[in-house]
This record gives structure tokens, C-alpha cells and sequence, in this order.
């Protein structure tokens, strides 16, 4: 047998051979995507997850000071908010560092995406992640569990 022969039938016995064994091993040893999603940790925490009612009432009492209020893809629809792009790319990344900065560490920020659940969501964790890295202490993420048009628009909450 020439060599070029060999290397394929070496070739497509370890590959039967794996397909073969492939049933027999533990579950445990294949993880699925769904379980990797639910292991993963969060880089914020309940505390930091502001409720949207919470945030339109602020920004409809003239006497509170609004937070930062920066939008990482929705077109700076909220009232008040920045739009810096989708923090899922580098120049969205590199405007909100720009955004944010010369604030003080202790400065009140709320971000917010929209675009989908936060378990869909590419912007939120590098930003959020960013904010924490950069040491701010007063950040919070708007808690928009379906999207932007149900969780504010829908319900009123002032726009830009």
C-alpha cells in the first residue's frame, strides 16, 4: 500500500472509531451551550439593576439631578441619554471610556441597550464590565428584561 493510502484508512478508523464511541460516553463530559449560559456570572449584580419606572421618575421630577445616562445602541432614545454605539465593537467601547472618563468614581451612570433580553444582549456585559473595571461605584444597568419598545416605550417613559 502506498502511503497516501494508509493516512486515509488511519484517517477513517480513528474517525468510525470516535463516531462509534461518541454514544458511550458520560453526559457529564459533553457540555451543552444552554448549561454554559446559565453558569455564567454575571459582571453586575441585583443591586446594580435599576427598575426603568425608577429611572422615568427621576428624570420626570424636576427637582432630582438626573443621572449619566448612556445608550449602547437604541439611537439615544431615553431623555437625557448619550448614544456612544454598540459596546460589542471596539470604537463603541473606546466612546464610552471617552464618555465616562473625567466623571468621578462616585458618579451616578445608567446604562441601557434595548436591542433584546440581556441573555441575548452582545453590548451590556463589556460595558458594564468596562465601568467596573474603570472603578466606578454608582452604575447601574437599566433592567430591560424584553426590549426597549415594551419596557419604555410602551409604557410612556420620556424620550429624547
Amino acid at each position: 500500500m502506498n502511503r497516501r493510502k494508509v493516512l486515509i484508512i488511519s484517517f477513517l478508523s480513528i474517525a468510525l472509531i470516535a463516531f462509534v464511541f461518541q454514544g458511550f460516553l458520560p453526559e457529564t463530559s459533553m457540555p451543552h451551550a444552554e448549561e454554559e449560559m446559565t453558569q455564567q456570572e454575571e459582571v453586575w449584580n441585583e443591586d446594580q439593576l435599576l427598575e426603568p419606572a425608577q429611572l422615568a421618575a427621576t428624570l420626570n421630577d424636576p427637582q432630582r439631578t438626573a443621572p449619566v445616562i448612556i445608550d449602547l445602541g437604541a439611537g439615544g432614545a431615553i431623555k437625557g441619554s448619550v448614544e456612544v454605539g454598540e459596546t460589542r465593537f471596539k470604537t463603541g467601547m473606546d466612546n464610552l471610556k471617552k464618555q465616562v472618563e473625567n466623571l468621578p468614581k462616585d458618579a451616578d451612570i445608567v446604562i441601557y441597550c434595548g436591542c433584546c433580553p440581556f441573555e441575548n444582549c452582545p453590548n451590556i456585559r463589556p460595558a458594564f464590565g468596562l465601568l467596573n473595571d474603570m472603578a466606578f461605584e454608582n452604575h447601574k444597568l437599566l433592567n430591560l428584561t424584553r426590549n426597549i419598545k415594551v419596557d419604555w416605550f410602551d409604557k410612556g417613559y420620556p424620550v429624547n
